[in-house]
């Protein structure tokens, strides 16, 4: 019921308007801007609502072309946020990739450092291996001795049992435990 007695003074409003709006000879001259247009829209309907007498018709009129205004407010709202998400959105998707390649070319760095350490202690085992028991122990005794584990964990098994018996018996024991537990 409501819904009808809208478009019924609505209509009944935009019939008025058409009556009384003065001719224009030529539609060019007749500019606007939106907000002027709005608010002779708003004054004349004001006026013919008044003519009809219904009050309750004019706020109501008044409060719909309101919230009206307020919808479009709304929606430019939204627009803006939506524009900005999308730009915030590039900007992290930018960061990302930047992210990822630093983190490739480090993790590529640290690729290179483990290949460089293993050809000297591979290097290191080729030393070793063409000394003689004795010299190779005296060596590995002072060396750090997770390297000396890494080189001799590389070497034949009777190479390192000569090497482990003629090293002194308390840095050999130390080895030993830490060859029995190393990581291969």
């Amino acid at each position: 019921m409501k819904k009808i007695i809208i478009l019924i003074s609505l209509f009944i409003m935009n019939v008025a308007i058409a009556q009384d709006a003065p001719k224009a000879k030529d539609p060019k001259k007749l500019m606007f801007t939106k907000e002027e247009f709005r608010k002779a829209v708003m004054d004349e309907m004001t006026k013919k609502m008044k003519k009809i007498g219904r009050s309750k018709m004019t706020e109501f009129a008044n409060q719909l072309l309101r919230k009206e205004e307020e919808v479009e407010r709304l929606e430019l709202e939204i627009q803006k946020r939506e524009q900005s998400l999308k730009i915030n959105e590039k900007s992290f998707l930018k960061r990302v990739q930047g992210f990822n390649k630093r983190q490739e070319k480090f993790i590529s760095c640290l690729d290179d450092v483990d290949n460089r350490e293993n050809k000297r202690i591979e290097h290191m085992v080729d030393v070793v291996s063409g000394m003689r028991p004795q010299n190779a122990a005296d060596v590995l005794s002072v060396q750090e001795s997770a390297l000396s584990v890494q080189i001799l964990g590389k070497l034949q098994a009777a190479k390192v049992s000569k090497i482990f018996n003629l090293m002194d018996k308390a840095v050999s024991a130390r080895l030993q435990k830490q060859y029995m537990t190393m990581k291969r």
